[in-house]
């Protein structure tokens, strides 16, 4: 890819979210000359892989934000999109505004608790100053509860742990296992280890029974978690990382039988939405059978743009096919540990690999702009 592509004014791609699969589709379709706009109702990608230490570390969050307009110019558009018209091929723009599109990718991702995610029609200014907020809240507060250990909670945890190792942390956890089942045994015991030599409490295979009544993300001295197997713990600060779904608000009602029962859209193995040639889902709102990361969505997004680019050139659509899980968690900037294939990939590696920066630099590379100090 790289060269300029001919097309004719009918061709418009409108790219629907500007997360990890967003920015890499719409840098590709921009590499080669197609028009598109990419819509987004941010002013900035979010590059929430970092969004957990950008809640611990001042000064951090700037770095996880970087505006669109700087890269993409006047082919991004802010705005929250409403829904979709098939037969005209428009997206519909809550300020009521309609984008015609050729082809289409849906990369509306997924949505979750604040701070691991943050999905709000806000400017970017305002959105780092909500984490440089919730740092201010942490320092304040001795005992911080975190709710739920799959991948998001241990890495809190580590978070939390590494930055201010004198505070008291309890990661409450409603299996024995800790993180994603995907991964080896010999991986999750290590993230366990790694949090009780860090000095986090465990308490597993209980859940939190009284989340409704508790503060989240702010400093409330003296509050009372209670689990569903009796267990009490004093807390200051709460912090829930679970709860991810898929954000199908915007095409839910126009692919009602294309929906998978968590939301997601089915696709092929082109990653066309299933019976539309011209509709590409990618990145956590598909239904493709593997975990949700950023560096799949990348892949959907490649897969997607090539096939756009195959179809205008009458060439055969290019399949994607799941590989074997990569899985690398960050515990804290001095640790991790994770899975490469089937492979054990221990500290050292995930620490120098991701751990250190959490890819935030590579990501204003990939935007073409300079990463602030």
């Amino acid at each position: 890819m790289g060269s300029k592509l001919s097309v004719d004014d009918s061709v418009r791609v409108v790219v629907v979210g500007g997360g990890f699969g967003g920015i890499e589709a719409a840098n590709l379709l921009k590499s080669w000359g197609i028009p598109f706009v990419l819509v987004d109702m941010r002013d900035a990608f979010h590059h929430n892989v970092a969004a957990l230490r950008a809640s611990v570390e001042s000064g951090f969050a700037k770095k996880t934000f970087i505006p669109f307009s700087v890269t993409f110019k006047d082919s991004f558009r802010q705005a929250k999109v409403v829904g979709i018209d098939l037969e005209k091929q428009h997206v519909l723009l809550k300020d009521g505004d309609e984008l015609y599109f050729s082809h289409l990718i849906l990369a509306t991702g997924s949505d979750g608790p604040f701070p691991g995610k943050f999905n709000k029609l806000i400017d970017m200014q305002s959105a780092i100053q909500s984490y440089e907020d919730m740092v201010k809240e942490m320092q304040k507060a001795s005992r911080i509860v975190i709710v739920g250990g799959g991948g998001a909670g241990v890495e809190m945890a580590a978070e939390v742990k590494t930055e201010y190792p004198t505070k008291e942390v309890i990661l409450i956890h409603s299996k024995t296992a800790l993180a994603d089942v995907e991964l080896l045994p010999c991986v999750r015991q290590e993230l366990k280890e790694i949090l009780i030599r860090k000095g986090v409490h465990l308490l597993l295979s209980e859940r939190v029974a009284n989340l409704p009544t508790l503060t989240l993300n702010q400093f409330r001295e003296n509050m009372t978690v209670r689990t569903d197997k009796g267990s009490e713990v004093v807390a200051d600060m709460v912090i829930l990382c679970n709860g991810i779904k898929v954000n199908s608000s915007v095409y839910s009602s126009v692919f009602s039988d294309q929906l998978a029962s968590n939301g997601a859209l089915k696709v092929n193995e082109h990653l066309q939405v299933k019976g539309y040639d011209n509709i590409y889902a990618i990145g956590d709102c598909t239904d493709v059978k593997e975990p949700k990361m950023a560096y799949h969505a990348a892949l959907h997004a490649k897969v997607a743009v090539t096939n756009v680019i195959n179809s205008l050139m009458q060439k055969p659509l290019k399949t994607y096919r799941p590989g074997s899980l990569t899985y690398l968690l960050s515990m804290g900037r001095d640790d991790g540990v994770g899975q490469i294939n089937e492979m054990y990939a221990g500290h050292l590696f995930v620490t120098f690999v991701k751990s250190r920066d959490l890819f935030v630099s590579k990501s204003w590379k990939n935007m073409g702009q300079n990463m602030p100090c």
